[in-house]
């Protein structure tokens, strides 16, 4: 079964050659679904801070995929100055009919920041996709149905936003940096859909999650995936709670091309507590859609990056 039949998108004959834009494209989720689109026939754009181990991912594609239509793009999300950098890349080579904004940090023991003084984890999982959500809208809105899909997670549903101090440079704790950077991801993702229909835009924001998926149980990809090796008996039953990120790329595969996939809705798998699964329509915490605590993020981001998204 090829990765376009497991994610439920099929290849359509003769149709629109899609330019999908995947960041953290060369590892993990971001790499399934890179590989996963490239199945369908549409040319994707890897997004990567590294250009050998982007490398090893069009390798890697191309063993499964010859023909795929590939692209490299040098983007570090944790550096705004290349976000811009890569983005005048991506736009000088055409429409982008989705945006897969997947590239991210997860957990980081101690309190570490970016190239522009934010927090690590909430200036590359949210500020630096908001910063090159901001400079592709052109890009996005120049293709007949734009789409942009947020990577959220599960976590945030033990998350609350603090804007009052969203760098937390008191009371660091790994998982929260991380949760409260998802949330503000889901809340911007909301909000971002919001606004766009509010202008009468094409474009649509998605907000997608892959379920609790981890390495161990990852589909082996030589020089890609690292995979521990663990019993069997263990692999079976953390089957019963987890899987592959290859399985769980596919709700952001499907929030990407699904046909049936509209502005403002929340993917991820339909399994017991959305943990596993086929991709499917499900429900986020209401506090992830909260409009003014929305607000305060989009003006504070807007502050912080110095840019303000053009919604057309």
């Amino acid at each position: 079964m090829s990765a376009d039949q497991v994610a439920g998108v099929a290849p359509a004959a003769g149709a629109h050659r899609a330019r999908v834009v995947v960041t953290g494209a060369n590892a993990g989720l971001g790499y399934f679904v890179a590989e996963q689109v490239a199945a369908t026939g549409a040319r994707v754009v890897l997004a990567c801070r590294d250009e050998g181990r982007a490398a090893r991912a069009v390798e890697s594609i191309r063993q499964r995929y010859p023909d795929a239509d590939l692209e490299v793009v040098i983007a570090d999300l944790a550096d705004l100055a290349s976000v811009r950098r890569a983005a005048s890349q991506i736009v000088a080579g055409g429409p982008v009919d989705t945006l897969v904004a997947n590239a991210g940090v997860v957990g980081s023991k101690s309190r570490e920041t970016t190239a522009d003084g934010f927090e690590l984890q909430f200036g590359t999982n949210h500020l630096g996709h908001f910063a090159l959500i901001a400079h592709l809208l052109p890009a996005l809105t120049s293709a007949d149905a734009g789409r942009i899909v947020h990577l959220g997670s599960i976590s945030h549903r033990w998350a609350r936003l603090d804007l009052d101090d969203p760098m937390l440079t008191s009371g660091y704790r790994s998982y929260r940096a991380y949760s409260r950077s998802k949330l503000a991801v889901m809340t911007f993702g909301f909000e971002l859909d919001r606004r766009l229909r509010a202008a009468g835009s094409s474009v649509r924001s998605v907000v997608a999650h892959p379920g609790f998926a981890l390495d161990t149980l990852t589909e082996k990809r030589p020089g890609i995936v690292s995979r521990r090796w663990i019993p069997s008996p263990v692999v079976g039953l953390l089957r019963t709670v987890c899987q592959g990120k290859d399985q769980g790329a596919r709700p952001l595969t499907y929030a990407a091309l699904g046909a049936d996939v509209r502005g403002g809705e929340y993917w991820g798998p339909d399994g017991w507590f959305q943990l596993t699964g086929a991709p499917a329509l499900v429900r986020a915490k209401k506090h992830a859609m909260n409009r003014k605590a929305a607000a305060r993020l989009w003006n504070l981001s807007a502050r912080l990056t110095r840019l303000q998204p053009v919604l057309e």
